[in-house]
């Protein structure tokens, strides 16, 4: 049967083939490019798509009579049989994964084949390709805040911090789990199991108490049958010992700063545990100049104080120094660490030219600058320029100056201002 005159007569055909010759005993005639496909997990209501490249790998040219693909939600597209392939000729189609239920669901897409030989047909093969997906409901939870900072606390007492858990989908949520990391943080208000409807949050409380000094990090999971899985607030917090000083933030990094200037950036001094003394304070380099606070100095627990320090570069390159602040704290001395870099100015310069008097006897220009418009100018240059040139080398970035010139005879005589010229310096 060398023209196959409709799907309806090929399936007859390969009816007869099937009666005549087992399948097992035609070779592989394709192949398919990836060998399985994996969708993961897709929300009830969303769809996923992959797609698939089918390769004739036999040495004559074959047909692909049937594309078919079961399994509940799969569906393929991109391909209407029949299709020719010529030898190593590809073709690719589309897989697209839409579950209807919060299920694990498999399928199979399946490819039947004919090799050509002589104008005869023979074969027939058929390649398939597993699939696998998982529906899961088409509701999402978030936390807020996604973290909880309980910054300082004295150990053995406690803090609490709100979080809320939210139910952001269109369908029902049911928190199954809520399990901490670390002993020293506590859950109230959330008791699991909880059912929250599309839409709803529910607020607990966090609870922090530290058992040593130190930093203590930790997480708290929330399981649920939502589709983006288990969620995660992240704990942090830091345990104090009695009558400690709390440097914030611990140190200051000034980046560039242009020789000649100065950066400053403040922080604060908190006591901890029982009420602080503070007796002085040094600094290990002229450069870094602290203000904002007088010693003898008393903080009551729990009090804080603000405080600045300033980078004063001298020449350029790297400086790094530290601020030590002595107390009675059993920290003391608490210690600020400080870096900045020293960067040269950039030279700036004024180049001025002008047009020759016309008047006889000229034996010279005077230049002269004004930071204001129409002046009152002051004159920069010392004695009269011979030529029609001039560089005003005292000029800063950013600043706009105005120019005017002036000829002198031979007997010393000026003349009036020319028209005024005006200059902005580029910055930097």
């Amino acid at each position: 049967m060398k023209n196959l005159g409709s799907k309806c007569i090929f399936s007859v055909f390969l009816a007869f083939l099937v009666i005549s010759f087992s399948a097992s005993a035609w070779p592989q005639q394709v192949s398919l490019s990836p060998s399985s496909l994996s969708f993961g997990s897709v929300s009830v209501g969303s769809s996923k798509t992959q797609a698939v490249v089918v390769k004739n790998i036999t040495k004559r040219r074959i047909g692909i009579y049937q594309a078919g693909v079961s399994g509940t939600g799969y569906t393929i597209s991109g391909i209407s049989c029949p299709v020719n392939l010529q030898v190593g000729q590809s073709v690719s189609f589309s897989v697209t994964f839409a579950p209807t239920s919060a299920a694990s669901q498999s399928g199979l897409v399946s490819l039947v084949t004919q090799n050509w030989w002589k104008e005869h047909r023979t074969g027939p093969a058929t390649s398939t390709l597993a699939m696998s997906g998982s529906g899961v409901s088409g509701s999402e939870i978030g936390a807020t805040p996604t973290s909880v900072p309980f910054g300082n606390v004295m150990v053995g007492s406690s803090k609490t911090s709100a979080a809320s858990v939210i139910n952001t989908g269109t369908a029902g949520v049911t928190i199954s789990g809520a399990a901490l990391s670390n002993a020293a943080y506590a859950v109230s208000g959330l008791n699991p199991p909880v059912t929250l409807t599309a839409g709803q949050s529910l607020t607990f409380n966090v609870v922090f108490t530290p058992v040593s000094a130190g930093a203590t990090s930790g997480n708290l999971a929330i399981s649920s049958d939502a589709g983006n899985g288990q969620l995660n607030v992240a704990l942090s917090g830091s345990g104090m010992s009695p009558g400690q000083l709390a440097l914030t933030p611990s140190s200051f990094d000034f980046g560039n700063v242009q020789t000649g200037t100065s950066a400053s950036k403040n922080g604060t001094l908190t006591a901890a545990g029982s009420a602080v003394t503070l007796s002085s304070a040094s600094s290990t380099s002229p450069e870094f100049v602290l203000s904002g606070v007088t010693f003898p100095l008393t903080l009551a627990d729990g009090q804080s104080i603000p405080f600045a320090v300033t980078f004063l570069p001298q020449s350029s390159g790297t400086a790094s120094a530290s601020i030590s602040f002595f107390s009675n704290a059993t920290n003391s001395p608490a210690t600020e660490t400080l870096t900045g870099t020293g960067v040269a100015p950039v030279p700036h310069s004024v180049d001025l030219s002008w047009t020759a008097s016309g008047t006889p006897g000229v034996v010279g220009y005077y230049v002269y600058r004004s930071t204001v418009s129409g002046g009152p100018y002051n004159k920069i240059s010392s004695s009269p320029e011979p030529t029609l040139t001039y560089s005003d080398m005292n000029v800063a970035s950013g600043q706009t100056y105005y120019y005017v010139i002036t000829a002198q005879d031979g007997g010393g005589m000026e003349s009036t201002y020319s028209n005024q010229a005006t200059v902005t310096v580029m910055t930097p």
